[in-house]
């Protein structure tokens, strides 16, 4: 059984690789359905919650987690939701770590 995303470590991107595409892309993509994945650039995911307070206490755990794995997202907060965003400036398009913070964030949020 090959290893989750989730379990894996973001690996900073020193440039000089082609962004991910076609099947690759989508492989990493099948393991992280519940993000949309935009002009094979950027993946993004909304999530909601009840209240401001909830939606807030997420963010900031997406910030440490962020810290931690030295891989920064694009965050917006509002009440009862979080949009999240992530590529890889270096290259200027997607690469597995993408799909690692992803999946990571999913697991933070329970899903």
């Amino acid at each position: 059984m090959s290893e989750q995303l989730a379990d894996k470590q973001c690996v900073p991107c020193r440039g000089g690789v082609p962004p991910l595409a076609g099947e690759e892309l989508e492989k990493l993509h099948r393991q992280a359905p519940k993000w949309t994945v935009e002009k094979e650039h950027h993946i993004h995911r909304e999530f909601r919650f009840p209240d401001f307070k909830q939606a807030l206490e997420f963010v900031n755990r997406v910030g440490d987690l962020a810290e931690e794995q030295g891989h920064h997202p694009d965050i917006l907060l509002a009440w009862g939701k979080s949009e999240i965003t992530l590529w890889t400036h270096k290259i200027d398009g997607l690469t597995e770590s993408d799909f690692i913070m992803a999946a990571k964030i999913d697991r933070l949020h329970g899903g």
